[in-house]
């Protein structure tokens, strides 16, 4: 999956990328398009404010209904 952009974020103290995750993507299971995007972050669980982040913008892609759960993305 490519990224259609980025953009930048700056934390706010305790930001975590799954709830940053949430917010972006509706799903905090996407985290790890985050943690990709910013590797120098990875092992951080809780941010401090101020840390410049890329989030990367993917186009959305509908599912169908009768998509076994396995193949899911959510």
């Amino acid at each position: 999956m490519d990224a259609l952009a980025s953009i930048n974020y700056t934390t706010r103290q305790g930001d975590t990328f799954d709830e940053l995750a949430l917010q972006v993507y509706n799903s905090e299971k996407k985290a790890h398009l985050l943690i990709e995007a910013n590797p120098d972050y990875a092992d951080v669980l809780i941010f401090d404010a101020g840390v410049e982040l890329t989030i990367p913008i993917y186009e959305e892609t509908d599912q169908p209904e009768t998509l076994a759960p396995w193949r899911r993305s959510e």
